[in-house]
Formats: structure tokens, sequence, C-alpha cells
């Protein structure tokens, strides 16, 4: 394991499907020595991409991890996916990333699933560096994909190359190299070499003025960021190689820009400058602020751990990847050093666990010839022991307890029924599921007691669809699969003051309580439940007895709604009077009194059923367009926008996932494959009366 901390960099790459993350990843290994041989996404050949779900479908559906050395710096690599079912993929990855390499295609350029993994890496404040791929493609375009990313994703990018032409080999000035601006040199990849081989070379003539322009601009970016270089410039002295550099990584580590390059992973034509440009830019763990937690025993303490070996040890569990001899557990280690046989605590969970053994990751395995006896701040690996922990779990030396923030997940919007065909099956359905819940924290499954099905849930079509073919093909299993159906929500339409009554015989005692509760609809339909305690000080009522009325109310509010039992969103409960008798008004009584608030103010107040609702990307040419807009029009879709892209239009609209089944394969089919959508969840909206009344009949 790498002992120098600032040589470490902790990288992901993120983009919308098909920008070609995993050839970028193929790419490094090859060009860093990892590999020998570069793989090929369409030949089911890469590293990254080992499953048989991802190497059939030709996506990458399960985060992997890659480790490679450039120039003396040691990188561990995370390639994650693209589609939106497989988000919590990208999550995990950039909870515990130092910084992140987002990829464009030069000819599709910002596309939704872009501004998704933006929005992402934004939220957890990774610096990031931005590459624009596949420039030797028909209708490449790398001004038109720089010029989206400032208005579309909020970014402000600084080319450090530009392409030397764009498209492929028949055009007239086809894409054959790239210029560096910081060194005014034009770089060009030998392809019988598969871009090993780099030769620098001068600009030629007709070239060197729109360089010179490009590097005045990139120029500009350096004055904003440095004093000193501004002061240079302002003498008319030359900035130095070392100043624009250093200029450009502060730039990129405090997200002040991105820095930006350009080329063909597919061919190794701009990688190289790129992995440099990882290194040079982006930050190591210690260029991040300390990690902060909470300390266990007191949740109002706020403690924090520096990128050090002799800080004492903490790590996240950031994905777990269950085995038949010992689930593995990746863990991003944030302070200390965490060794091999040791021991230590979970407390999240409460629970100690064992360190047995420790391994660096290639892909989504144990490296053959990667176990090692400890692993030290900024650095990540996989570990095999633990039994407790789950995913976005903190592990911690024992002697010094504290919890780092978890990972929050998007909440599955899609269920399917499933059941085993034969008894012998259900015992093996129950391993394989609870096995699916540790591996994937978006993956959800409940089974229903009386009708002997359990209910799987997810975050879409295709996630439901890799479900169902692992249940049936890694596990071997014999299972029926029925419809899905679509994630519904409850919420109330109006509000309502209600008295919640307990006034009956039991035994011998004669129970009273009555709550008065108001309760009423919040702006966003899709946030949680709150419940206030209202009730005055000086209330004829125990704490006890308070609390027990408090939580009824809660515990109401988290077994679902009236209409079908949907999860309950939206709402504001606020009790805020009570009377008692002088005998039975005691916690059984109020939380009866709860009870019946909770059922008469949803009444009163009125329910309502939620859908999800999808935001809707479709990229079709011009003389699809009205067949398209017309079939998202049938679906219940409001056209929020369309935009030209180059030769393409795009069609930006919100539709109920309700009549989204099946709409990749519509759009192939309207548009004779030349059309493509990309769908991710937006929020909820009140159903149609007549599905409401559906579950009322």
């Amino acid at each position: 394991m790498a002992s120098d901390i600032s040589k470490i960099r902790n990288i992901g790459i993120i983009a919308h499907i098909d920008a070609g993350k995993t050839t970028v990843t193929e790419r490094m290994l090859y060009l860093s020595g990892a590999k020998h041989r570069v793989g090929r996404v369409d030949h089911g050949t890469t590293d990254t991409d080992d499953d048989p779900e991802e190497q059939e479908r030709g996506i990458t559906i399960f985060s992997a991890c890659v480790k490679y050395s450039w120039n003396a710096f040691n990188i561990n690599l995370l390639d994650t996916p693209g589609h939106v079912d497989f988000t919590a993929e990208v999550e995990r990855c950039l909870r515990v990333l130092d910084g992140a390499v987002v990829v464009f295609s030069a000819r599709e350029g910002v596309e939704a699933q872009s501004e998704t993994v933006w929005r992402q890496a934004d939220r957890y404040s990774v610096p990031r560096i931005v590459f624009i791929n596949k420039m030797d493609r028909e209708g490449a375009s790398f001004e038109s994909v720089l010029n989206d990313i400032g208005p579309r994703l909020g970014g402000k990018p600084v080319p450090i190359e530009i392409p030397v032409g764009e498209g492929p080999s028949h055009v007239k000035d086809p894409f054959r190299g790239v210029i560096d601006l910081i060194d005014l040199k034009m770089l060009e990849f030998d392809p019988s070499t598969e871009g090993k081989e780099v030769r620098e070379k001068e600009i030629p003539a007709e070239l060197l003025d729109d360089a010179k322009l490009w590097r005045e601009q990139m120029l500009e970016a350096v004055y904003d960021l440095s004093e000193e270089a501004a002061l240079m410039a302002m003498e008319e002295k030359e900035v130095p190689r070392e100043m624009i550099i250093a200029a450009l990584r502060s730039g990129v580590i405090e997200r002040k820009i991105q820095v930006l390059l350009c080329g063909s992973a597919l061919h190794g034509i701009g990688v190289q400058p790129l992995m440099t440009a990882v290194g040079n830019f982006l930050p190591s763990p210690l260029d991040r602020p300390p990690v902060e937690g909470i300390d266990p025993k007191k949740p109002e303490t706020t403690l924090i751990r520096k990128p050090d070996p002799s800080e004492p040890f903490c790590g996240l569990v950031f994905k777990i990847l269950p085995a038949k001899t010992g689930d593995n557990y990746w863990i991003r280690v944030y302070s200390g050093v965490l060794k091999q046989n040791s021991r230590v605590q979970c407390p999240n969970r409460n629970k100690k666990e064992n360190i047995a053994q420790i391994w660096q990751i290639h892909a989504t395995k144990k490296d053959r010839d990667g176990q090692t006896d400890s692993v030290t701040a900024g650095d990540i690996a996989c570990v095999i022991g633990p039994r407790f922990a789950i995913t976005g779990d903190t592990v911690c030396d024992s002697s010094a307890l504290i919890e780092l923030p978890s990972i929050n997940f998007a909440e599955s919007v899609l269920s399917m029924a499933i059941e085993p065909e034969s008894t012998a099956d259900k015992k093996k359905l129950e391993e394989a599921l609870d096995m699916l819940r540790r591996q994937d924290p978006t993956f959800h499954a409940q089974e229903n007691e009386e009708s002997g099905q359990t209910l799987i849930s997810g975050m879409g079509e295709l996630h439901l669809e890799v479900i169902q073919h692992r249940l049936t093909r890694d596990f071997g299993l014999n299972v029926k699969f029925y419809k899905p159906r679509v994630n519904y929500r409850e919420t109330i339409g109006g509000s309502a003051d209600v008295v919640g009554v307990c006034n009956r015989q039991m035994g011998a005692t004669q129970m009273f309580a009555r709550l008065s509760v108001k309760i009423s609809p919040l702006d966003n339909p899709s946030a949680p439940v709150l419940v206030f305690d209202r009730l005055p000080p000086d209330a004829p009522i125990s704490n006890t007895v308070r609390d027990a009325a408090m939580n009824e109310l809660r515990e109401r509010a988290a077994g679902g709604g009236l209409l079908a039992g949907f999860p309950l969103s939206g709402v504001k409960l606020e009790a805020y009077a009570a009377e008692v008798a002088e005998e039975g008004s005691d916690e059984i009584a109020f939380r009866i009194a709860a009870g019946d608030a909770f059922d008469r103010g949803l009444e009163e107040a009125g329910p309502v059923l939620l859908e999800p609702v999808m935001k809707v990307e479709v990229t079709t040419p011009d003389n699809y367009m009205g067949e398209l807009v017309g079939d998202l029009q049938q679906r219940r879709a409001i056209i929020a926008g369309t935009e030209s892209r180059g030769e393409m239009t795009v069609i930006t609209a919100h539709a109920p996932l309700k009549e989204m089944f099946g709409y990749s394969g519509a759009v192939r089919s309207l548009s004779q494959g030349r059309a493509g959508s990309s769908m991710e969840p937006l929020g909820y909206q009140p159903a149609p009366k007549a599905d409401a009344d559906a579950f009322l009949m």
C-alpha cells in the first residue's frame, strides 16, 4: 500500500450512459501497464464490466475499483454506471472519492444523467476535471460541449487542450491529435502502439494563432486564481509552467474551475494527458478537509479525523459484495491505520467487527496478489471479516469512537411481486434476497405472509430486470415473476382540526382520553411526515403519557395512508390540547385517542394518491419529433422544453412513471432506431381520480 498520502488519488469516472467511462478506464489501465491488452465494451472483455449481465448489455451496472500507478501517483479509480437505475452506485462512490473525471460525448454533449451525476458531485463537494470523449465521432463538436457545461451544469470549464480536427477519418478535417495549451505543443498518438507512443511537435502554422488565442483564455483564468501570475502578466513577464499548473490545481481543488481535456479513448488519443491531469490537478486526501463525524455517546459533539496515520483509525463501508467465503467490505480509510487480524467498532450497530483479511481490489474482485497486512489513511481496500456493518456504516478504533455521516440513497419507485415455484425454493429465495439487499441499498424485498408472495422494489424496469436475471441465472432459482407496479405514496388534499377520543370500558376500568390534533399538508407533497408536540407545558398529562401519544402518531404515520397503506408523505401533525379524567387516562388511553385522531384527520383532510413522475429526455432527429411528442402527450406527459443540439433535437418532458413502461422500445420503434431516451425520478404528483378510486373498490 502507498505510504505517501500526497501521491494517492481516489477518483471516479462519472458520466451519462454511453459517454465512454469504461473505455476511458480500460485505456488508463493499459497505458499505465496495469494490463497488457485493451479490453472492449462491445466484446465484453473489459476488466471493470466483468459481470455477465454487464457483458451482455454492454453497460456498466456495478461500480468497480481498479488501481494503477502513473507518474509516481497511486490511483484508486472507481468506474461507475451511467444508467439512472443504478445511480446508487454513483452515490456511494462519490461519497468516498476525493475527485472525479466527468466524461462527455463530443457528439451528444451534456445529457440528462450528466446533470444528475454533476449534481451528486456538487452535493459531496467533489472537485472534478472534464474529458470530452469521442472527438472522432460523426457530429463531434468540442465548442458545443464546452459552451453547454456552464449554463446547464453551473460549471466553469477551463480548456487546457484543444482538438486538432473533429470527426472521423473520412471528413475534411478529422480528429488526429490535441494541442497542449500549457506547453503550446501539438501531441500526436501513434495508432500502432494503441496510443502508448506520444509524439510532441511544434504546432503547425495554420493552427498557431488559434492555439495562442485559446491559451490566452486559459491564462485569463489563471490570473483570476493567482495574484502572482496576474502581476507577472501586468509586467509583461512570461508566467512559468509550474505557476500555471499550481494556479489551476488550486482552482480545481477549491471547485472554482474544472480543467478540460479532450480525446478519443477508443483509439488512445488524449488519454495519457488525462492521466497526467489526474495527478496534477485532482486532490490527494491531504488536500481535502478533515472528515467530520459525531461522538456516538454524545451526538451533539462534533469530532474530526485528519488523513494522518497517527490519528485513531476510522473508515466508511461504502460497498458490500456478498460471497460464500465471507462478504467483501469495501472501505475508505479516512484516518489512522487498519491492520489485519484486528478488532474495530461499528458504532452504527454498536457491534465489534473482526478484520480477518485486507486485500487490494481489482474490478469487483480481490486482487489475487494483493493481500496486505495493513491499509493507511487516504486509501481504499477490501476487508473480509465484518458481519454486522451495512453500506454507509462507520468502522473505527473502539477506544476513539466516531460516527461519520452515512450515505443517503434514493427511494425505489417500482415494485414487482415474485413467489417461489416450490417450498424447496422458498428458503433459497430468502437467502438470495438477503444477499442482494446487502449488496444493493436501493433494492428492497418484503414478504406478504398471507399471499406467500414477496414484493421486490427497485429504481426502474432495468433494475428489476437485472434482479430477475440474477435470481434465475446466478442463484438458479425457480421463481414466478409478476408485472411491475408503481410505488405510489399518499398525502392529504386539505387541512383538518380533529379530536381523537378514547371512551371505553376495559375490564373494571373506564378508559378516557381526548387529544386535539391539527393536520395540514406541507408545501412539498413528497416530504417526510412531521409530528409536533404543541401541548402546553401545563397540559394535564404526565411526560410518559405525552410521549406515548406522540409515538402513536409517529407510528401511525410510518404505517401508511388510508387508501391502500402506501407510505404517507407531505403531512404535518400537531397535537395541541388534551383532556383527562380522574382515572383511566393512562398511556394506553392516549395511544387509542391519538390513533383515532390520526384516522379522523386523514379522512377529513381528504386522502390523495400520489404517483411518481419521471424527468424524460428524448434525443431525436427533427423528422421524428412530431410522433415522439404526440406519444409522450398520450402518456400524460407535460413537455417542459425542446432544444437543438447539432443535428438532433432534445425533448424534455415530465411524465407519470405508470405510463412509461416499455418506453425505450417505443422510442426506437417510432424513430426507426434513431432516437434515444433516458429517465430519472423527478418527484410526485396527484394521481388521476380513477387510479385512487381503484384502491377504494
